[in-house]
């Protein structure tokens, strides 16, 4: 269809945007998942007859974005592995070492999270070896900088007045100013009830900060070696950067 016609079919445009956003959406839906969902259960979260979850599904499946178990339940597929690649793929090069190393030495989940628009997002996310049971976060999490210790770590290397043009209405957290002075930030109960994170902020030439950070039951060690930790992480994988 030519650009005229769709100009002329205002409502055939609005159309082909929608089933866009529910495919996007219902991505959305399944990563975040804690397993594999129904149809029918994911037409409800879509708010959407179950024929057209069907044929969103349908064309997912096409592009290996989701996979159907025996059960004919849904899940995230292999294809969304190959578009990750791109997304922040020298952050995530960089990132990977330090991740792994820190995930072992101190026996906790960790990850990278980076600016989305208004919200906080787990890009990059590591699991330690030989370890208990360990917090899962899954990338593609996301959750609000009004909340967590990655948010306030990206809101510490931002100045008060780029945050206001960049998130207008969105408040600059008073954590975020001492977590500048101390080089790392601290949360507790914001984000899961009885979840711990401590994270540092990462400098990203040319792009928006990122953040490193390691989440742990209860209230854990003294946050001071961890943040130096992070701290230096964060360096090593500014280095790598440059």
């Amino acid at each position: 269809m030519s650009t005229e016609a769709v100009q002329n079919h205002p409502a055939k445009a609005a159309a082909h945007s929608q089933t866009l956003s529910r495919g996007i959406r219902a991505l959305e839906i399944l990563a975040e998942a804690q397993s594999p969902m129904t149809i029918a259960e994911l037409s409800e979260a879509l708010g959407v007859h179950r024929s057209v979850a069907y044929r969103i599904l349908r064309t997912l499946e096409d592009h290996s974005l989701l996979i159907r178990d025996d059960a004919g339940r849904v899940q995230t597929g292999p294809g969304l592995a190959v578009l990750a690649r791109g997304v922040s793929a020298d952050l995530q090069t960089a990132a990977l070492p330090e991740l792994t190393e820190l995930a072992n030495d101190l026996s906790m989940t960790a990850f990278i999270a980076v600016w989305d628009h208004r919200d906080c997002v787990t890009l990059l996310t590591i699991e330690p070896r030989h370890s208990g049971a360990t917090l899962a976060q899954r990338p593609g999490t996301r959750h609000s900088f009004s909340s967590g210790a990655p948010g306030i770590a990206i809101q510490s290397a931002i100045s008060e007045d780029a945050w206001a043009q960049l998130a207008p209405g969105l408040p600059y957290r008073h954590e975020a100013r001492a977590a500048r002075a101390a080089g790392f930030a601290t949360s507790h109960d914001e984000v899961l009830p009885g979840v711990s994170a401590i994270a540092a902020p990462i400098h990203v030439p040319g792009g928006m900060p990122a953040a490193i950070c390691v989440i742990f039951l209860g209230r854990g060690p003294e946050p001071d070696a961890i943040g130096a930790r992070l701290g230096t992480s964060a360096r090593a994988i500014e280095a790598q950067l440059q």
